[in-house]
């Protein structure tokens, strides 16, 4: 199990650091990051999960990722 959530931790990273690569390189990144952020969590909303009793939980937990993935990341410095 340990290994497991290394893993989602190591991906969680690196999207991260995709988002905001792709965020510096646009014209206005607070506004690319809080759109991106909206879509993500309306995909999150959206999405069907299949085979489990407590879909509620599991969507709550995925939104609360979201939330933390993108609470990581703060607008470019001024310099």
């Amino acid at each position: 199990m340990d290994e497991l959530n290394g893993r989602m931790m190591a991906c969680q990273i690196l999207i991260t650091g995709l988002i905001a690569r792709v965020a510096n390189e646009s014209p206005d990144p607070l506004r690319f990051l809080t759109d991106f952020r909206d879509e993500i969590r309306a995909v999150v909303k959206g999405v069907n999960i299949a085979g489990m009793e407590n879909t509620d939980r599991v969507r709550q937990v995925a939104q609360s990722t979201v939330d933390e993935l993108f609470s990581l990341m703060k607008p470019p410095s001024s310099d």
